[in-house]
C-alpha cells in the first residue's frame, strides 16, 4: 500500500520536487539485451537506470557527490536489490559519471 501511495505521489509530483540520496551501483554487458521490467531490452550503452519505485519513463537528475559528473537518466527498470542502494545505473549512464572503476557512488537524485 505504501509504494502505491509512493508510486502515484511520483507521477503526479511536479519536476524537480522529488529528492533523494544514496548510493549508485551500474549494471551491464551480463544483461545486456535481457528484457527489463519494463518490457523493453537492456541496452547497457543507454542512459538509463533501474528504480524501485519511480514510474517508468521518468527522467532523473543523477548527480555523483563521489566525482562531481551529472547525467540525466530514464527509469526503464526495477531495482537495485543491494540493500543501501538507491539506484542501478546503466553502464553508459555510469561512464557518463566516472564512476566505473569505483562501482558504487554517492548519489542525489531528482526529476528532469
Amino acid at each position: 500500500m505504501l509504494s502505491t501511495l509512493f508510486l502515484l505521489s511520483c507521477s503526479t509530483t511536479p519536476k524537480g520536487t522529488f529528492f533523494q540520496t544514496g548510493k549508485a551501483s551500474w549494471y551491464g554487458e551480463r544483461f545486456h539485451g535481457r528484457s527489463t521490467a519494463s518490457g523493453e531490452r537492456f541496452n547497457m550503452y543507454d542512459l538509463t537506470a533501474a528504480h524501485k519505485t519511480l514510474p517508468f519513463g521518468t527522467r532523473v537528475v543523477v548527480h555523483s557527490k563521489t566525482t562531481g559528473q551529472t547525467v540525466t537518466v530514464r527509469i526503464n527498470d526495477r531495482g537495485p536489490f543491494s540493500s543501501g542502494r538507491v539506484i542501478d545505473l546503466s553502464y553508459g549512464a555510469a561512464k557518463e559519471l566516472n564512476m566505473i572503476a569505483a562501482g558504487e557512488v554517492e548519489v542525489e537524485l531528482r526529476l528532469q
